[in-house]
């Protein structure tokens, strides 16, 4: 943890792999080795000269640096996707309360993502299988509008389904001529492949819409509140309780979560 997390630490941008039309990972290293060590789902800010600065997941664990997955959305995401290797950016942090590892040791894990929602499950998806006996089976459910915006293509296809006690279901809303996997929703994906709740913990995140359906899917399942883990990040935009954005009833997002369990959620006003 730096001295002070609102002070921007100096990084430059180490590699950049393009995931999809839209979406670039930045490996962001820095002098003397990473400012910070996240906890999977935390988030940090970036900020590059004379452009702005904006809260992101960490995709990354347990590298000497930090990797953010960003799609690329606005002003400063397309400045960040003109980038070179070799750009100058802050980063601070880290903010957010990062994924329930305790909650999750010990019990079979079920991950459903969607797009470029599974840049901060793949933090702990990272965790969990370098932490492999920890945990027990691990099934990950993920879609995206076609092939092409599938994120971490070669984790999803050679990597995560070789690992141990390891499944990985793929499916996108619309396939091309080459696609021959699955086609469908992520949602209704979901419900077709029926994964038993039964000492089971799901984390979901992706789209607003998707983890609406989702939720309803898993409810509909059977699957107990609290053992459902989702996140409201896209409302967090200070993150430290200041500029009340994220304010929900009495919790902030950025302070109390960003990491809810359904069980939470339910507890909080309908606007969220």
């Amino acid at each position: 943890m730096p001295e002070n997390p609102l002070l921007p630490m100096a990084g430059q941008i180490e590699r950049i792999i393009t995931e999809t039309p839209d979406v670039k990972t930045f490996h962001v290293t820095f002098t003397g080795g990473k400012p910070f060590v996240p906890r999977p789902g935390q988030l940090a800010m970036v900020s590059l000269p004379a452009v702005g600065e904006g809260m992101f997941s960490i995709s990354s664990q347990g590298e000497q640096h930090l990797e953010f997955s960003i799609k690329k959305a606005g002003m400063l995401t397309a400045a960040l996707h003109e980038a070179e290797t070799g750009q100058m950016v802050g980063v601070r942090g880290p903010y957010g309360n990062g994924f329930p590892l305790d909650l999750c040791r010990g019990k079979d894990l079920l991950f459903i993502g969607g797009g470029i929602g599974l840049a901060p499950l793949r933090s702990m998806i990272v965790y969990c299988l370098a932490h492999r006996s920890d945990f027990g089976h691990i099934q990950i459910i993920y879609g995206a509008r076609s092939p092409a915006d599938l994120v971490f293509k070669e984790e999803i296809f050679d990597r995560w389904p070789h690992e141990p006690d390891t499944e990985v279901n793929i499916t996108v809303d619309v396939g091309d001529d080459n696609w021959q996997g699955h086609v469908g929703f992520v949602p209704a994906y979901l419900e077709e492949l029926n994964p038993d709740p039964a000492g089971k913990v799901t984390v979901t995140c992706g789209p607003p819409i998707m983890i609406k359906f989702v939720l309803q899917a898993l409810d509909k399942m059977r699957y107990a509140p609290e053992n459902i883990v989702t996140t409201l990040e896209m409302r967090m935009k200070c993150g430290i309780g200041k500029c009340g954005r994220c304010n929900i009833g009495s919790s902030y997002v950025c302070l109390d979560g960003p990491v809810f369990t359904l069980a939470q959620l339910q507890n909080l006003p309908d606007e969220y």
